[in-house]
């Protein structure tokens, strides 16, 4: 007999963090816990308010839902992607014995790392300029910052002091826009932050607008990855998306876009047209972290992942999982943390 359960938790940032879409000082999610009588499998359920489609509304009787017909017929988890993360992993976290090892590796066996970006939070400038400095310090080769938030003008200054301390062959530069550019003024700013030699820039729009973003694609002179553009997007909605806009790279989320499954069925389709791809987590505790970096590492993608938010909280999991020199590895004689 299979028993789910179900619990809410809320994570509280070491500092508030600011994004395109207004500051954070905590975060909301749920564990979802499966007993068959001899293992118990945790998936994490964890979604971005105000980003991930997730009727947040509901969600709760949807959870609740959930648990009391997992042995029988379950709801329709399609309009919770997050859900369908928390249950794809909580599944195979049973199968494999509640051990948290979902899929054996040379990372989780401690000998090899997944190369990731460090992310650079919005704030004044000299906030972001220390993280930056930080992160080089910390052997990071590979820097995300998250741009939209400050004046477009602090934004290049500090992008400029970068460039003349550290060219590109010393740190990749990777920009997050989060939507935050007008159309209007879009191709103008990717000109202006193309002297820096960007890598890529995450959805510089906002999503829904495939035409705009098109064109935008057709004439940047930084390559484009598409991040929010994603969310919600299934089956033919998935080729229509590639097939329209036609971008460098795609960022999967497992969490906002509904677990493994549908991220496989991305970079099928993505690395048949030539578009090269990461994944990313969507904030999530050490739990989820840990299923997203196992399950990228079977991919075997050279790129750096953005996997480096699991300590961002006060009050996270303790888990295996560490960084060290701008990589996310795996100590197996580490022991979770019990009781979370």
């Amino acid at each position: 007999m299979l028993k789910a359960s179900y619990e809410k938790y809320q994570l509280q940032f070491s500092q508030p963090v600011l994004t395109s879409r207004g500051e954070m000082k905590m975060k909301n999610g749920y564990f979802l816990t499966l007993n068959n009588g001899t293992h118990t499998g945790v998936g994490e359920c964890s979604f971005i308010e105000g980003l991930s489609i997730d009727d947040l509304s509901t969600y709760e009787s949807t959870i609740r839902t959930l648990c009391n017909f997992i042995n029988n017929e379950r709801p329709d988890l399609t309009p919770f992607p997050s859900l369908r993360f928390g249950l794809e992993t909580a599944l195979l976290d049973l199968e494999t014995g509640g051990r948290k090892l979902l899929f054996e590796s040379y990372f989780t066996k401690g000998k090899k790392q997944i190369p990731i970006n460090g992310l650079v939070w919005m704030g004044k400038k000299d906030f972001m300029l220390e993280q930056v400095k930080k992160k080089i310090e910390d052997g990071f080769k590979c820097i995300k910052i998250k741009v939209g938030a400050i004046d477009f003008e602090e934004e290049v200054s500090l992008l400029s002091f970068i460039r003349n301390k550290f060219p590109a062959d010393v740190i990749e530069v990777r920009l997050d826009a989060n939507g935050a550019f007008q159309y209007a003024d879009a191709l103008r700013r990717l000109e202006t932050l193309s002297q820096f030699q960007i890598h890529s820039i995450e959805q510089p729009i906002r999503q829904g607008q495939p035409e705009l973003m098109k064109n935008i694609c057709a004439n940047t002179p930084i390559p484009v990855a598409l991040d929010e553009e994603l969310i919600g997007a299934y089956g033919n909605m998935q080729d229509d998306i590639l097939n329209v806009i036609k971008p460098a790279y795609i960022i999967l989320k497992p969490s906002l876009l509904g677990g493994f499954k549908v991220c496989e069925e991305w970079i099928a389709k993505a690395e048949a047209r030539n578009i090269k791809w990461w994944a990313t987590s969507a904030l999530e505790s050490n739990i989820g972290l840990n299923a997203i970096a196992q399950w990228v590492f079977t991919k075997n993608n050279p790129l750096a992942q953005g996997l480096g938010t699991g300590s961002l909280y006060t009050n996270n999991i303790s888990s295996p999982l560490y960084i060290n020199n701008g990589t996310l590895g795996y100590n197996p004689k580490i022991v979770w943390a019990e009781n979370f």
